[in-house]
């Protein structure tokens, strides 16, 4: 088999790897229709029918890196593809058992058998330059209903802290008791549509891609990624404040109308603004290093003293 795949041009490795994704496509037709269906129904499972379409143009669009550097076959590939079907199979058999979470467990075994495969036909050295893409699916998983709960109660928390605190800035009568705050002509409660969770994952995949796209540094990869959270705390506390306001001083109506309920985006986009800052910085302080690194056969050669 070694040998087999070692002699293969780059054109075989894609059509068999091809002929392998459509064999995986169609022994798991099911998983992927409970997967399209969910993401119609489950509004924080929309995007997890985009995100192969996504790694598939982060693929074509760094292919010059990823597939130039297709290398022979290595005992390690092997070890690796053999290791992922083994996770795959334990995966299946657990959703196989009326697992709360059976299709989270189907798609990950799914992404496990794909991933693998790439390995095996491709060699480590592609995997690695398609790392980013090929991580990029485990964002496909439908996210566990325990995991799904607490970062639910985690927003929802952090959301009722920054809306007390936003009310206390702006001198508003209000009186709080856990996650309700009585206004002077009504009281609103910080419920668990309001932690937005939604916008959060929305959030963490534009700054995932943009880092990914726009920066080389890991650490700096690293701290764009961590202020997802709190940026999203803060945009639901500005939200919700606002509707607040809004229907105390203005009008009632909206906490009803149509900023209410379809205003998700506005806010959001106020998130995006939020980080704006900071990734141009950091995008900035990345060119002034290479800008301040003069090429090496620029560089003066060192003159000996002996």
């Amino acid at each position: 088999m070694a040998t087999f795949i070692n002699r293969l041009t780059r054109q075989q490795r894609h059509l068999l790897f091809g002929a392998y994704t459509l064999c995986l496509v169609a022994l798991n037709a099911r998983v992927l229709y409970a997967l399209v269906e969910l993401s119609l129904r489950d509004r924080t499972a929309s995007h997890v029918v985009l995100v192969p379409f996504v790694t598939a143009v982060l693929i074509w669009l760094k292919r010059e890196s990823v597939f130039r550097l297709v290398g022979s076959f290595e005992p390690f590939e092997i070890s690796l593809f053999v290791t992922g079907w083994v996770l795959a199979a334990v995966c299946t058999w657990w959703a196989s058992h009326g697992s709360a979470d059976a299709l989270s467990l189907s798609v990950s075994a799914l992404f496990v058998l794909w991933t693998s495969g790439f390995l095996l036909f491709y060699g480590h050295r592609a995997f690695r330059a398609a790392l980013f893409p090929l991580l990029f699916l485990v964002f496909m998983v439908p996210i566990p209903g325990a995991v799904l709960a607490w970062s639910t109660q985690f927003l929802k928390s952090g959301s009722a802290e920054v809306v007390a605190g936003l009310f206390a800035l702006f001198g508003t009568p209000v009186h709080r008791n856990g996650f309700v705050f009585e206004l002077p002509k009504f009281a609103i409660e910080v419920a668990d549509e309001c932690s937005g969770i939604r916008s959060s994952i929305g959030l963490l995949l534009t700054t995932l891609l943009a880092g990914d796209m726009l920066l080389k540094t890991g650490w700096k990869k690293a701290v764009l990624i961590a202020l997802v959270v709190p940026m999203v705390v803060i945009k639901n506390g500005v939200r919700i404040v606002t509707l607040s306001l809004l229907g105390n001083y203005v009008d009632r109506d909206f906490i009803t109308g149509k900023l209410h309920h379809e205003g998700g985006f506005v806010f959001y986009l106020v998130a995006l603004a939020m980080l704006a800052p900071v990734m141009i910085w950091l995008v900035h302080s990345e060119r002034a290093r290479d800008d301040g690194d003069p090429p090496l056969v620029n560089r003066p050669r060192a003159v000996s003293l002996s």
